[in-house]
């Protein structure tokens, strides 16, 4: 049997009857939710019943034990935060639309990350770095249900990660503000209060997401199996793909097609779902 969770507390008629026609079994409450337990059913049933009632619905994966869960390591741009950042310090310097068509393309996987994001910050060059703060301030916020989230890992003793093709100016505030266990990020250099336009050191792209998910494993001694990943762009596919839960975010089409699990009308929090 399966476990496919509706990510709701409430169900209209309407929405019982869609799923209880998909699914054959009614569905019942559980905490914040509601879940059922069902036989398989054709591919593409769970899409459409999304579509149909409007709400977040997944499956389990049948090797996905919740009570082990030791980990959640979660991208940052668009995913923990609502913004590329890299996109709003470009308008800082008259260069958004060019900086965002790239960072689109990227995310959607039709550009090579490390090469495109050599491209965005070339076009930082020579900024003042006081953008990267009135960016911080004015225009970053965290994705509806973030704190409910970190707030419910915590109180389950699971492990925090932030890893970003981003820049770490904005990840290491938000480890402080946040209380995050560990973080990733590149590192944008400059020089006499300017950006470089470069970026120091290896650039955190897919596999360096995904060796830094297995590396954290092993410093926590756990097995990747118990740890849930988070993205929303194709950089993210390869952490989320060895990862025991792959959660796709408010995700591009390749990634929702390749996630185990997709969160499209909900919060952050509604990951915790998932824990119950």
């Amino acid at each position: 049997m399966h476990t496919t969770i509706i990510h709701s507390n409430t169900l209209t008629a309407q929405q019982t009857r869609h799923i209880a026609q998909a699914l054959g079994a009614e569905p019942g409450a559980w905490a914040q939710h509601f879940r059922v337990q069902h036989k398989t059913v054709p591919p593409g049933t769970l899409d459409a019943l999304r579509e149909a009632c409007q709400l977040d619905i997944n499956t389990l994966p049948e090797n996905f034990d919740t009570s082990s869960v030791g980990l959640l390591i979660t991208d940052m741009d668009s995913t923990l935060i609502n913004i590329e950042c890299v996109d709003e310090i470009a308008d800082f310097i008259g260069v958004k639309p060019q900086v965002s068509a790239i960072t689109e393309a990227a995310m959607c996987g039709e550009l090579d990350f490390a090469a495109s994001l050599k491209q965005r910050v070339s076009l930082l060059e020579g900024l003042d770095t006081s953008a990267l703060q009135h960016v911080y301030d004015e225009r970053l916020q965290l994705n509806p249900g973030a704190e409910i989230l970190i707030s419910g890992l915590k109180l389950r003793q699971i492990k925090i990660a932030l890893v970003s093709g981003g820049f770490t100016f904005f990840t290491e505030r938000l480890k402080q503000r946040l209380g995050l266990d560990f973080t990733l990020a590149n590192v944008l250099t400059r020089k006499n209060g300017k950006l470089n336009g470069t970026v120091d050191g290896t650039i955190i792209g897919a596999e360096a997401k995904a060796e830094y998910l297995q590396q954290l494993c092993a410093q926590l001694n756990i097995a990747p199996q118990q740890v849930i990943a988070m993205g929303d762009g194709a950089n993210d596919l390869q952490m989320l793909g060895i990862a025991g839960l792959g959660v796709a975010y408010h995700a591009k089409p390749a990634v929702r097609a390749q996630a185990d699990v997709t969160i499209q009308f909900g919060g952050l929090n509604t990951v915790l779902d998932f824990l119950e």
